[in-house]
């Protein structure tokens, strides 16, 4: 498994597809309201991306449809634009991909439609939301991955939630997915030791209840097989000799 360093003028490329990313990604946020569907904002996003002159890394990736993944309550990731209208207590996952001068960045945030919000609701978010932060925080070089891996499992469990188990954060830049893998649990001191120039797609995917996921039978769409609600959050960041540099902030 080779994984791939970035020089200093790629990684340049990937902080300026980063910030449209971000950008488009909060804009979003504020569009996913009562009464508009998940087509609508995917509609909304590739037009934004392609005024950027970039292009939607996710449309026509493995035969994926949309241009962002827009996944509803127990839906985990990976679910297809549609007619569906969001209701107010939604919980919607967005996840965008952009493909800017040669390199993909990936981000990704949970929200809620709508200004009531459960407090258990709340906590799945603030949980899956830190668990992402606790790991970039660890990643610099010289640390294993491992390392990582189990920050995230711990932040996640130890609130009571479960860690999405058969899906995984990944390395990103010329391809959308490059090596290494990176499950949301793991050992310390085991995996791939980080060096400076690796960027990575690190995305904690976390259920309120069980871990098992089911795909539906338009095969893209992951749900929690026990139908709880889930929560995914996500960044691109650069790996540096002391820290970590987020790309898609």
């Amino acid at each position: 498994m080779k994984i791939e360093l970035k020089n200093q003028a790629e990684i340049a490329k990937m902080r300026q597809g980063g910030k449209i990313a971000s950008r488009i990604l909060k804009s979003l946020e504020s569009q996913a309201k009562e009464g508009v569907t998940t087509l609508e904002l995917d509609q909304m996003a590739e037009k934004m991306i392609l005024e950027a002159d970039a292009k939607p890394s996710f449309k026509g990736f493995q035969g994926y449809p949309g241009s962002v993944c827009i996944s509803v309550n127990e839906e985990v990731v990976h679910g297809i634009p549609s007619t569906r209208i969001l209701k107010d207590g939604d919980v919607v996952g967005l996840d965008i991909g952009v493909y800017y001068q040669g390199f993909h960045t990936d981000t990704a945030l949970t929200c809620v439609v709508g200004d009531e919000v459960s407090p258990e609701i709340k906590k799945l978010l603030e949980v899956t939301l830190q668990a992402l932060s606790e790991g970039i925080k660890l990643c610099k070089a010289g640390v294993h991955l491992g390392d990582v891996q189990n920050v995230i499992q711990k932040t996640v469990e130890g609130a009571g939630f479960g860690v999405i188990r058969d899906l995984v954060g990944h390395g990103v830049g010329r391809a959308l997915q490059e090596p290494p893998q990176i499950p949301n649990y793991g050992e310390p001191s085991t995996g791939p030791i980080l060096k400076e120039g690796i960027t990575l797609a690190i995305e904690p995917m976390v259920s309120m209840g069980d871990w098992h996921i089911k795909i539906l039978n338009d095969h893209w769409t992951v749900v929690t097989a026990d139908k709880s609600l889930s929560a995914h959050f996500e960044h691109t960041i650069v790996v540096g000799k002391n820290n970590a540099e987020i790309l898609t902030k």
